[in-house]
């Protein structure tokens, strides 16, 4: 309808327009077209022009007088004059012609070489280009030589209100909390306008709501969106769809519009207390139920989420306070009730407690609306379960003697079933704790009897276990473990701590301490061991040796007299009686040999046999072995010599059949006379080996030169 408007006015007011640009363009340059008629560029032409300007000059408004204005969207059935060229060269014949050149010449802007008149030929859009810039110059038509300097001029695209407003950055979304009061900021929207923003109010926006009303408004000129409503709240409706509309032409009739969807969610506050959903909660629960174990849930609903939602729970009274507790479920914020002490169904058969749900985050702008926790009543029911026998004891310790007799009652363990219907017990011994079998137990009425014979010696402790089982349930066993300590009783007799050789000197002097012994015994009594130590009967009278008992419970061997000699007695054996203390008393004879040995002045034993009493003083074993080696060393080495030398000599033996006079030494007197002689063996001409052999002169062997017989 704009569209159609405008070129209706066009149509009937270009014909005006024509002739008033070219009939009196000097008179009046009006502000609305200005710049339609321009002159072509001569210095007369600009001159006139300057002066007519002067004398036309309105105060509040300049004249440009290179400018031409056309209005964009214009379309009619011709195209559109948009100004007239003219230069004062021109006398009104036809020998001017103007040229035009620059942005669009030719195809968008055509003028008519004669007159001057320039038509745009297309619709014009100022957003695609608000501007262009031509020149212009008359020349002559005939030798298009030009008549003055080219004059460039622009010709601006006059805006008409033809682009709405457009929210580029929409759909938009935003929160705001809930309960909020009247005014709160929520956003900011933005629409754009392509219109020309400094020519008229194409440009010019006003926003307001289409749909959101009443619960939100919008700043008209700043596009601010705030609450319009008191305590919304948010657990009644969370989200609101509101519609924002921009209009141009400052929001007069006849303007464009855009709109834009804002989805405005209101953000939770803690303004709801929890709640549960019952005021009474029953449960039951085994007694046999495992410390810990969950028994039951209970549940605070709270119309808030997330934070402000979570609950801590707590029991604040009741009658199991310290046998139950209560934990919040992070995950679904349950309560979760659970055991802490272990039920008896025959003690107590129930339970009342009261439970508290509180908020953990608290709004103080909202603690007036009343408190935010809640309680509920929880009842819980203990169950009977089919429990284990019980034994009187959780540990049993029983003594004995080791000399305890068989079949002995050692002890007697107790149980029972603490179920209402009470089964009989039925005991026994776990063999793996008794793999020797050692003892025995009434099945009927727990006692432990001695089925082998005990040793304390061997072993001081035995540790049993114990297996008491329901005769009507035998899946219901219960364990004890027994510790039996060993009694000790005087069954050993006590004996030398090791085999004891005492050495005597022979120079010893009379009270002497030979050896100082010690005894043990196997047993163990109470107040520690005390030995007694005798002589045998016999021997108490010994002329030799007495003894002596020590304060440290050992006993000290004494010689009676000096003078022993190894070659009189070499060793003596004396019999020691050793008895304890215990009831009956246990006693062990034990053997002390005493041997008789040559010591040095400083009471230094060197030697205890009697051969070596014959050596002389100061020579000892080790000098005699080694007198001895040597001996047999040279005696050895003799025997050798002799052995060889006679395997050396069998061939010169002279055999009964020969002749002695074979046995003659030749001289040969050529050479050196007597001095050069050389004895041959005969043997030597019947030993084929030695044919061809020289026999050396045997060292040892004498020679008579004046005989010539060797030796």
């Amino acid at each position: 309808m704009p569209e159609r408007l405008t070129e209706m006015l066009m149509d009937t007011w270009t014909p005006l327009i024509i002739l008033w640009i070219t009939v009196l363009p000097s008179i009046y340059m009006a502000p609305m077209n200005q710049s339609q008629v321009l002159p072509s560029g001569s210095s007369t032409g600009l001159k006139r022009l300057n002066e007519e300007q002067r004398v036309l000059h309105r105060s509040k408004r300049g004249w440009v007088w290179n400018q031409m204005f056309v209005l964009e969207e214009f379309s009619g059935p011709e195209p559109i004059l948009v100004g007239r060229l003219h230069t004062d060269l021109d006398p009104g014949s036809s020998k001017i012609k103007y040229i035009l050149s620059g942005d669009g010449a030719g195809t968008i802007f055509v003028i008519n070489d004669k007159t001057g008149d320039i038509h745009a030929m297309k619709r014009l859009d100022r957003e695609e280009k608000a501007e262009y810039t031509l020149t212009a110059q008359a020349v002559d038509r005939d030798t298009n030589q030009p008549l003055e300097p080219p004059s460039e001029f622009i010709i601006k695209v006059q805006d008409i209100n033809d682009n709405a407003p457009e929210f580029v950055e929409g759909p938009y979304h935003a929160t705001v909390p809930e309960m909020s009061v009247v005014g709160t900021f929520v956003t900011k929207v933005t629409a754009t306008d392509a219109d020309d923003p400094v020519y008229g109010n194409s440009a010019k926006l006003v926003y307001s709501i289409l749909e959101g009303q009443p619960y939100f408004s919008i700043e008209p000129h700043t596009a601010i969106i705030k609450t319009a409503l008191p305590n919304m709240d948010r657990e009644a409706k969370e989200e609101y769809f509101v519609v924002i509309q921009a209009k141009d032409m400052g929001g007069h009739m006849g303007g464009l519009s855009g709109t834009t969807t804002v989805t405005i969610t209101l953000s939770d506050v803690n303004d709801n207390p929890p709640k549960f959903a019952q005021s009474l909660y029953h449960f039951s629960v085994m007694e046999d139920v495992a410390l810990g174990e969950p028994i039951g849930r209970v549940k605070a609903n709270d119309l808030d989420i997330g934070e402000n939602a979570k609950s801590s729970y707590d029991i604040i009274e009741g009658d199991g306070m310290d046998v139950f507790e209560i934990t919040t479920d992070a995950q679904t914020q349950d309560g979760i009730i659970r055991v802490r002490k272990p039920l008896d169904f025959e003690t107590k058969k129930s339970y009342t407690l009261k439970v508290e749900a509180a908020n953990i985050h608290i709004d103080p702008r909202f603690l007036s609306g009343g408190p935010f926790k809640d309680t509920a009543t929880v009842k819980i029911v203990v169950e009977d379960a089919d429990e284990p026998p019980v034994f009187s004891s959780p540990t049993y310790l029983l003594e004995v003697h080791e000399n305890a007799a068989l079949n002995s009652v050692l002890g007697q363990v107790t149980a029972h079933d603490p179920d209402v219907s009470s089964s009989p017990i039925r005991f026994s011994i776990d063999r793996h704790t008794d793999l020797e079998r050692q003892f025995n137990i009434n099945a009927e009425d727990g006692k432990i009897t001695l089925a082998t014979p005990l040793d304390r010696e061997t072993s001081t402790w035995h540790n049993i276990t114990i297996v008491a089982t329901e005769t009507r349930n035998h899946s219901q066993v219960s364990r004890v473990p027994v510790a039996i300590k060993v009694l000790d009783v005087n069954d050993n007799a006590p004996e030398f701590a090791s085999e004891h050789e005492a050495f005597l000197c022979e120079n010893g002097k009379p009270g002497q301490v030979i050896q100082i012994v010690s005894a043990v015994d196997k047993d163990d009594p109470k107040n520690g061991h005390y030995f007694l130590y005798s002589l045998l009967p016999e021997m108490v009278n010994n002329p030799n040796f007495t003894i002596k008992k020590n304060e440290d419970n050992t006993l000290s061997i004494l010689a009676k007299h000096s003078g022993f000699s190894r070659q009189k007695q070499e060793v003596y054996l004396l019999p020691i009686v050793i008895s304890d203390s215990g009831t009956p008393p246990m006693s062990s004879t034990g053997t002390l040999t005493i041997r008789v040995c040559g010591c040095s002045s400083d009471g230094t034993v060197q030697s205890c046999n009697a051969e070596a009493y014959v050596l002389p003083i100061g020579l000892s074993m080790g000098a005699l072995i080694a007198i001895l080696a040597c001996i047999i060393l040279l005696l050895v080495i003799v025997v050798l010599f002799v052995t060889l030398r006679r395997h050396k000599n069998e061939p010169l033996i002279i055999k009964d059949d020969e002749d002695v006079r074979e046995n003659i030494i030749r001289y040969d007197d050529e050479g050196g006379g007597e001095e050069d002689t050389e004895a041959f063996d005969i043997a030597t001409l019947q030993n084929p080996d030695g044919i061809n052999g020289f026999l050396p002169r045997l060292p040892g062997h004498c020679r008579n030169e004046s005989a010539g017989i060797t030796s």
